[in-house]
Parts: C-alpha cells; sequence; structure tokens
C-alpha cells in the first residue's frame, strides 16, 4: 500500500510565481553512477547536466481543487538530465530527483508521502528589487546550505564563462523543467514516470553575481570542478503534474 502512494497517485496543479534554475555540467560518467541503470544521462559533447531549480510556488494542490485550498511554499529540487527508454520503444527525456527542500514541514511530510522526491526541511531568505533576486538557504548539518545572487536588470546575451554550450540556444535545451520526471523502485524494478504539462514557457537568461552550493562541495562531485552551464529565469507559469504512470523495468535493461 505505502508502494502506491509513492507513485505520484493523483494529478497536481501550482502557480510558479518565479523558478530560478542553475545548471551544472560534469563528466558524464560521473553523473551515470547516480542513475539506476534504466536511465542514461542526457548529455552533449561528453558532459552531463545536474539542475537546482529554486521554486516560489503558490497554491499547490490536487488538481481540480480551487486554488484557495492549495498552500504556498518554497522548493529546491537537485536533479540530472536523463533519458528513459519505454517498453514500446518511445524514448523520454526528463529528470531524475536526487533530493528535495522546502521551508514547509507539512510540505517536506506530504511530499515524501505521495512522491520519492526525498523532501527535507529548509530554511531560507531571499530578496528581490528591480535589478536582482537572491537567496541564502540554510539546511540540516550545512549539507545543502545555498547562497546565490542573480542580476534581473539586464538578459544574459551568452552562456557563463566556462559552460559547454556554444550559445542560449544550446544552453535552453537544458533550462529544465523538462517534459517527465521519472522515479525509479529498486526492489521492484518499477519505474514512475510523472509528465508536467506547462504553460508560457520562456526562459530568462540571466547573469550569476555570486554562488556557492554546499550540495555540490560533497562527493561524489568533488571529483570535477564546479562548472556553470547557464542559468535560467522564468516567471508566472501555471503548471500541472498528471498521475504517476507506473511501467515495469525488464531485468534487461541495459
Amino acid at each position: 500500500m505505502f508502494a502506491a502512494l509513492h507513485r505520484h497517485p493523483f494529478a497536481v496543479e501550482a502557480f510558479f510565481r518565479h523558478s530560478l534554475v542553475l545548471t551544472f555540467a560534469y563528466p558524464e560518467e560521473l553523473l551515470r553512477e547516480l542513475l539506476p541503470s534504466c536511465l542514461r544521462v542526457d548529455a552533449y559533447e561528453g558532459q552531463g547536466f545536474l539542475a537546482i531549480a529554486l521554486v516560489q510556488t503558490e497554491s499547490l494542490r490536487p488538481a481540480g481543487w480551487p486554488a484557495w485550498t492549495g498552500r504556498d511554499f518554497f522548493l529546491s529540487g537537485y536533479r540530472i538530465f536523463c533519458r528513459y527508454r519505454r517498453q514500446d520503444g518511445r524514448e523520454l527525456r526528463g529528470l531524475r530527483i536526487l533530493r528535495s527542500y522546502t521551508d514547509r514541514r507539512a510540505m517536506a511530510w506530504s511530499g515524501n508521502l505521495f512522491t520519492r522526491y526525498n523532501y527535507h526541511h529548509c530554511r531560507v531568505a531571499s530578496h528581490r528589487d528591480e535589478g536582482r533576486l537572491s537567496y541564502a538557504i540554510t539546511t540540516a548539518g550545512a549539507e545543502a546550505d545555498l547562497s546565490v545572487a542573480v542580476r534581473l536588470d539586464q538578459a544574459a546575451t551568452a552562456p557563463p564563462a566556462g559552460s559547454p554550450f556554444p550559445d542560449l540556444a544550446v544552453a535552453r535545451r537544458f533550462a529544465g523543467p523538462l517534459p517527465f520526471t521519472f522515479g525509479y523502485e529498486d526492489a521492484t524494478r518499477t519505474m514512475v514516470i510523472v509528465q508536467g504539462v506547462r504553460q508560457h514557457w520562456k526562459p530568462m537568461p540571466v547573469q550569476v553575481e555570486s554562488l556557492r552550493c554546499g550540495f555540490l562541495e560533497r562527493a561524489p562531485f568533488t571529483q570535477a570542478p564546479l562548472r556553470l552551464a547557464n542559468a535560467f529565469l522564468i516567471e508566472r507559469i501555471p503548471y500541472r503534474w498528471k498521475r504517476g504512470e507506473v511501467e515495469r523495468v525488464p531485468e534487461a535493461a541495459p
């Protein structure tokens, strides 16, 4: 019964006030070790990508419920860009979530009940004015403390220095979130596929002024230098997640 609860048993809808997504490049083989064998790294020029999403969420609730029944909270998630080949041969592009944080303990509890997104509680301080958006996130044991500031008064005209992407058009392909999220249950060899439905998707490239992330200062990420690949901001986005779809993965999955 509890396994079924973790499989996103109902559709959910919410409104994103804004979402700041920071994507980092790592050697493909490093990220491959963090994925089950049925998922493969969505790579570009030998690089895989891990994204951190910082989201101000409003009115999250079961789909179809009135907005006033929803909950507002902050959400951050660490996820790897990956691909999954379904049993019918279709290949899906999506995200594998490693860990999530929220400033609401009730959201952490319910998130861990209905998903396998590995929610933890955090404290958040944020500030926004016409020219700048900043976050300071504090976590238990400083395991994923994060501080970041980005400029809002002038959009970035190119990927960050050192990015593997040659231009913003390629960088946008890894801006996230992607259409699907993949949750794998090793004990049952079951893949839970959650599809997201979004509207008015216009990510704005932003310039990062300062950045420090404790999660990426831990193994295995310390095996490679920190390399910011892109940074995008989206605002005022209605979003919906469909009910999870379950698929058994055969023993011989590549």
